[in-house]
């Protein structure tokens, strides 16, 4: 806070000549400091599902980055931090916060179950709870592997039915137990239609067991394409979809990566059928939180109070037919930093929206590897840490770090950055150079990033900025 607000708040009052007064005073004020810092508890902006009447916050939080608590050692198993579960769940509510979206795969499997002890906690009309029919794995394609899925969704939620069931993540490749490798209509159908999966939810549906069916895509288009077609055809209802949507994959997704489809195609195909879309990594995993500098200083130059975060959270919602808009809130000050975005929204201007594409015409510019950290492909079975060594790399790029020419006056010292960041962020036994290229993580990644061959390409890196570093100590 200014320091000119400050004395405008509490009327630049005089020194007082009692210790036990100043004290006092400063209590106060600090209070008031405080009470000044937190997000509203009645402002926030909520969205009319229109098949149901639900009033749904604009917010939903996203239980896929839960809070862990801390490890003695890196190879501790990851142990879900409960109590703060507990807590931002209870602070998300009480600020207006209704939509709570997890899956059967996120934590480690773990997130279901420290999802429903934090909601359990509360009525059970305060709250709508999304989960995912995640059968990945071909072991849990047959009808009753989905069938025990969906009942443990139940058991672990602590609830009597699912307010929001999606198909999780349709549109991507698979293996079977065979080891046979199965495009994305092979994969679907082995999915949810092989075993009537999908027709035995829809029985769910009319039976109470879940209120809203619906899907999150990620993959190939015609997957996604067909789904809507059946939808119009009434050979299935899609009471929601969720899809990914931010400022940059609004026109460069398919530019990024060819397998991905421009958000704008996406929205505008659910918005002329009137079908709510919920939104996902409307950060891109935590990227555009970390925007390059240049970046920043256009951002800040154009709205000096705000955070970086909030122009992409700002622009997922703005949309007409935007339901809900998830979040992946971590840590307390995530998820208070969304809550002042969304109590209310500010919608984005004609003019914000011109400036944003500018700025993802400049992110685009920089061809980082198009990794969101969701942790999808982990964990690995030869034990890397595939997103931190992504998110190295991509920091590197970000922040004009990553060591090019060997005649650039910049070298010795980017190329120190680069390999000593590494060494900190990445144990290891856990960087590129121990990838086998076995392709496990291949069809579980919703970007479809060739895993094996970017791992080759920044192993192949580091070790030329290593022999490169030893021929010149030794010249020096």
């Amino acid at each position: 806070m200014e320091r000119r607000e400050f004395l405008k708040i509490f009327g630049g009052a005089t020194v007082a000549s009692s210790a036990l007064l100043t004290a006092c005073k400063k209590n106060e004020q600090e209070e008031q400091l405080k009470k000044q810092s937190e997000p509203p508890t009645d402002l926030m902006t909520m969205r009319k599902n229109p098949a149901t009447g639900d009033n749904v916050s604009l917010l939903g939080y996203g239980m896929m980055r839960l809070p862990n608590l801390p490890k003695k050692v890196d190879t501790d198993p990851d142990v879900i931090d409960q109590e703060m579960v507990n807590r931002q769940v209870d602070y998300a509510i009480e600020h207006g916060v209704n939509y709570f979206d997890t899956s059967p795969a996120y934590c480690q499997g773990k997130s279901e179950a420290a999802t429903g002890e934090a909601l359990s906690r509360h009525g059970r009309s305060s709250y709508f709870v999304a989960t995912k029919l995640s059968n990945f794995a071909p072991q849990t394609w047959s009808r009753e592997a989905s069938q025990e899925m969906f009942r443990k969704s139940l058991e672990y939620l602590k609830v009597d039915y699912i307010d929001y069931l999606l198909l999780h993540a349709i549109g991507g490749t698979s293996r079977d137990l065979n080891g046979r490798d199965l495009d994305s209509h092979q994969t679907f159908n082995a999915r949810y239609m092989d075993n009537g999966i999908l027709d035995w939810l829809v029985e769910q549906k009319a039976a109470g067991k879940l209120r809203n069916l619906g899907f999150s895509y990620h993959g190939d288009i015609a997957i996604f394409d067909m789904l809507l077609q059946w939808h119009d055809e009434g050979r299935y209802h899609w009471d929601f979809v969720q899809i990914e949507l931010n400022y940059l994959d609004w026109n460069y997704a398919d530019e990024i990566n060819p397998s991905n489809t421009d958000a704008v195609y996406l929205y505008n195909e659910l918005k002329k059928r009137n079908i709510p879309a919920v939104i996902m990594e409307p950060l891109l995993g935590g990227r555009l939180a970390k925007v390059p500098d240049f970046v920043v200083a256009k951002m800040k130059a154009q709205r000096p109070e705000s955070s970086i975060a909030s122009w992409a959270f700002r622009f997922a919602g703005t949309p007409e037919g935007v339901m809900c808009v998830l979040s992946g809130m971590t840590y307390m000050e995530h998820l208070r930093d969304n809550l002042f975005t969304y109590s209310p929204l500010e919608p984005i201007s004609a003019d914000e929206d011109a400036f944003l594409m500018e700025v993802a015409r400049d992110i685009y510019n920089l061809k980082t590897i198009p990794c969101n950290e969701c942790n999808y492909c982990m964990p690995c079975p030869y034990g890397l840490n595939i997103p931190g060594i992504f998110s190295h790399y991509n920091k590197m790029i970000q922040e004009g770090n990553l060591p090019q020419s060997r005649q650039s006056e910049t070298y010795k010292r980017q190329r120190r950055n680069f390999l000593i960041g590494y060494d900190r962020s990445v144990p290891r036994l856990r960087q590129a150079d121990h990838c086998v290229a076995c392709g496990e993580c291949l069809s579980h990644c919703p970007q479809r990033i060739d895993i094996p061959q970017q791992m080759h390409k920044i192993d192949v890196m580091v070790e030329n900025l290593k022999r490169n570093g030893a021929v010149e100590d030794k010249a020096e």
